[in-house]
């Protein structure tokens, strides 16, 4: 039910009509479904009296942006992935903010250096273990899945997948090119399958027996757990944070940017600003099974129950100026293949 509701949502919110210029009025374009927005964008209505107009959509905001040009009526983009955010910024169709409030809120690793996004929320990149087949701390790092222990014991989606290109990203910042290229022909080498599938279906293979550990985000098992008919498959497997005792667990985010046309920028930015402050941190984590960005919020719910994660105080941008050796990588190891 709830995820009818949800794509009943993101229609009606994406049938919204945009002006290019209101008073009182802010327009989003958004990957963040719908059902996750409303009760943030909401409480912003009600505190400041600013409407809020939003397009939602899978895939191909940045080319709308680019489209539309200096006409656009976006004000703000919110996404998911530090790949796309960084698109955005490449494309030069975001700009820079500058806010003491933001920078407060946000941790300086989770936000642009020069103001062009921020973090709203984390996501751990986790390993996933069978509880059946895997004793606990046989694995506690990324670079344990390269271990000849568990050749043929390995699930992914493909490698080149936003979320696995920036864990990629991130072994290279920590240990250069060569090194990760020998770690992610060593995590090709362990696998049971050929990549395929999403997040969720890794931890599902787990349940079937095709695999005994799998990546994934803590998102993703969180929304598992919270559908009655995948709970039983999700409550199969154990979590771990990788690298916990070390640099940290590496995390992704979703996060949001004022675009260069924003033909109301001054609501534009209180809607950022309110969106990092701990009440609305507060009704993100509540809504959705991720980490706050703003660290005086604790997580709530299913997320609190795991444990508190220890993440990886690396630059998300450090990471995406990684990416096309990254994407190199993949290819070169032909992981997919």
């Amino acid at each position: 039910m709830r995820m009818k509701l949800a794509a009943t949502a993101a229609i009606a919110l994406t049938a919204l009509p945009l002006t290019a210029s209101a008073d009182g009025e802010v327009n989003i374009y958004s990957y963040r479904q719908a059902y996750l927005l409303e009760p943030l964008l909401n409480a912003f209505t009600d505190e400041t009296g600013v409407k809020t107009n939003v397009v939602f959509a899978k895939q191909g905001l940045a080319e709308r942006l680019e489209r539309e040009g200096r006409n656009s009526p976006a004000d703000i983009v919110m996404t998911v992935d530090i790949s796309r955010i960084n698109e955005l910024v490449e494309k030069d169709l975001v700009a820079g903010v500058e806010s003491d409030t933001l920078n407060k809120n946000i941790p300086e690793n989770l936000r642009h250096p020069e103001g062009k996004w921020y973090a709203l929320t984390t996501r751990g990149r986790l390993i996933f273990t069978s509880k059946e087949r895997v004793e606990a701390g046989e694995i506690a790092s990324y670079e344990d899945l390269a271990d000849d222990k568990w050749e043929g014991r390995i699930c992914t989606r493909s490698g080149k997948h936003p979320y696995n290109i920036a864990l990629i990203s991130s072994m290279i910042a920590h240990h250069g090119e060569e090194a990760t290229r020998e770690w992610l022909e060593g995590v090709k080498e362990n696998l049971a399958r050929k990549p395929q599938g999403g997040d969720r279906d890794q931890i599902k293979a787990i349940a079937e027996g095709v695999c005994d550990v799998a990546i994934g985000n803590s998102y993703y098992y969180g929304n598992m757990l919270m559908d009655e008919n995948q709970r039983p498959i999700a409550e199969q497997v154990n979590l771990v944070f990788p690298n916990a005792e070390g640099r940290g667990t590496h995390v992704n985010i979703s996060g949001i940017s004022l675009t260069k046309s924003a033909p109301n920028k001054d609501n534009a930015i209180k809607l950022m600003e309110f969106l990092s402050s701990p009440s609305a941190q507060r009704i993100y984590a509540e809504a959705n099974t991720e980490y706050p960005a703003n660290p005086e919020v604790k997580p709530t719910g299913l997320v609190a129950e795991w444990g508190e994660i220890n993440p990886d105080g690396l630059s998300l941008q450090e990471i995406a100026n990684n990416r096309n050796a990254a994407v190199k990588l993949v290819d070169t190891v032909d992981y997919d293949g």
